[in-house]
């Protein structure tokens, strides 16, 4: 293995690995301490607009009984709402309460604080190569896996 694929890949699994520990200790010791990892990414995939249970399936890339049981757990502990769609009986609609809204936008401040650091300094240069490199890679994911949410 050359010198730079053995780089990149331990920054690569070191970062996930980072990222995961980071999240699920922010949630074991902060104030949405009653989340797990996966009910926080499906508050996440939900965000700020109404959702049906398949859009929120596909988003995650899981089956609608994996989200069936995220949202069930969620709904008890009050982060989501569930109704029935007025248009389209047949689709229930999911939607974030106030607690659900604030539990996403911590979230969301992580990842963005996460991201500003990252890119903070880069020249305009630097920043194309690195959102290139970093779209080639979700490409390869995607196509390789045939993963087609997000």
């Amino acid at each position: 293995m050359s010198n730079s694929v053995r780089v990149v890949n331990e920054l690569l699994v070191d970062l996930f690995n980072n990222i995961l520990t980071i999240e699920k200790e922010a949630l074991k010791t902060g104030k949405f301490n009653d989340l797990s990892l996966t009910e926080m990414h499906v508050i996440e995939a939900v965000g700020c607009t109404l959702k049906t249970m398949t859009d929120i399936a596909d988003n995650l890339g899981v089956t609608v009984g994996t989200v069936t049981t995220s949202i069930n757990r969620l709904l008890e502990k009050g982060y989501v709402t569930r109704n029935r769609s007025e248009e389209d009986r047949r689709f229930v609609e999911i939607q974030l309460t106030d607690k659900g809204k604030l539990a996403f936008r911590v979230h969301q401040a992580f990842h963005e604080e996460m991201v500003k650091y990252m890119i903070e300094g880069l020249d305009e240069k630097d920043n194309d190569v690195l959102i290139a490199s970093l779209q080639r890679l979700s490409n390869f994911f995607k196509d390789k896996y045939h993963i087609n949410h997000k």
